[in-house]
């Protein structure tokens, strides 16, 4: 307590490097783990609904272990046989780029350009774009073979649900407001993650049903690709469409390219921004920055399954921090906009309609008066 406080915060951030780069060395355990969690929390709500109508556990297990399994091999069934299918056309593909990328830039050298033939395929490297391609899609494979860890993860931790909040009470007596944070963030993150996985399974849906009517090639791996990039937040919905994009321009036409960049936008438009914000309600209680930057720090962390976890993630230490004084400021930041100005009470009446300003208003009361207890 002597220190002072900038002695104090150096030895607080250096105990947060230590712990960050634990986690970033255990990676490849806690990646399935976290998987795993936010997949039990989904899969509780149905296992509650079997028990209370008389199911034995062992059978409710049962029943939630196969539709897992079942979902989990018909996306790895179809993610092997697409992938296979690709690599194998890889090399066409890339020299049709290459071609195309020689006659843009005999265009533009049409046009005044000097020199653009040979700066094109610098710029727009065909077989780089290709590379990346072949290495995400490998990585999403990855994740993949570690599905039979995360099923057997998933139902023992639904094994030990029921007997948990007793187990937590005796453990560590927690108070009534405890618990209610608790059953805030589990209902919020069970909330994010059925209406994302919804919204997910319907782009995918709608994006196989176009490219399919396109006759692009491997449909159901940009399909499959594009559920798993619906959970990405903001750059999912570019990168999902660049790998549709570049097999549709070197197998058909322009014009037909052109109709798959727009079908990806219309669905995501449709979807990404019309109705899964209507179901998801004004907000997931995060700031537009904090979700950007949650998804740079989680994908540092623990890589693919970070980014695809970035935001529950993200909910999940908003509630933490906002669970004591000391954090309460952070949390406060990564929240959302407070909209109320001081003396103005148009802004007040604005606050009043909103929940996420009243949640956030709350907030900055407790601290005050946390801070007045404790002088």
């Amino acid at each position: 307590m002597t220190w002072s406080t900038p002695a104090r915060g150096l030895i607080v951030a250096a105990a947060l490097m230590v712990v960050v780069a634990g986690m970033q060395g255990a990676a490849t355990l806690l990646g399935p783990i976290l998987l795993a969690a936010f997949i039990a929390v989904v899969a509780t709500p149905p296992l509650r609904l079997m028990r209370r109508y008389g199911t034995p556990k062992w059978v409710a297990l049962l029943i939630i272990g196969f539709v897992l399994l079942d979902i989990g091999s018909l996306f790895a069934l179809a993610t092997t046989g697409a992938m296979e299918g690709f690599k194998n056309s890889l090399p066409s593909y890339q020299e049709r780029l290459v071609l195309l990328s020689a006659q843009f830039g005999e265009w533009l050298e049409g046009l005044g350009m000097e020199n653009s033939r040979e700066a094109v395929p610098d710029i727009l490297d065909p077989g780089l774009a290709m590379a990346y391609t072949r290495i995400f899609l490998s990585n999403i494979g990855g994740v993949f073979s570690t599905g039979l860890l995360v099923l057997f993860t998933v139902l023992f931790i639904l094994l030990e649900t029921a007997g948990m909040p007793a187990k937590l009470k005796a453990a560590f007596n927690p108070t009534a407001e405890t618990e209610a944070r608790i059953q805030k963030m589990l209902s919020s993150i069970n909330r994010y993650m059925v209406i994302k996985s919804l919204a997910s399974l319907a782009t995918a849906s709608l994006i196989w049903i176009w490219l399919w009517y396109l006759g692009i090639d491997f449909a159901i791996l940009w399909a499959l690709l594009a559920f798993l990039m619906n959970f990405v937040p903001f750059v999912g919905a570019i990168l999902m469409a660049i790998p549709a994009v570049l097999v549709a321009l070197v197998q058909t036409d322009i014009p037909t390219t052109l109709l798959v960049a727009l079908g990806y936008l219309v669905v995501n438009t449709a979807i990404g921004s019309i109705l899964e914000p209507r179901f998801m309600g004004k907000g997931l209680g995060i700031s537009t920055l904090a979700v950007f930057l949650s998804l740079l720090f989680w994908g540092f962390v623990f890589g693919t399954v970070g980014v695809f976890l970035s935001v529950p993630l993200t909910m999940v230490l908003i509630i933490a921090l906002d669970a004591s004084p000391l954090t309460r400021p952070i949390a406060i930041l990564l929240g959302p906009d407070i909209a109320q100005t001081p003396g103005s009470a148009e802004d007040a009446g604005s606050v009043d309609s909103d929940p996420a300003a009243q949640q956030a208003q709350g907030l900055l009361a407790q601290k005050r008066q946390d801070t007045q207890q404790g002088q």
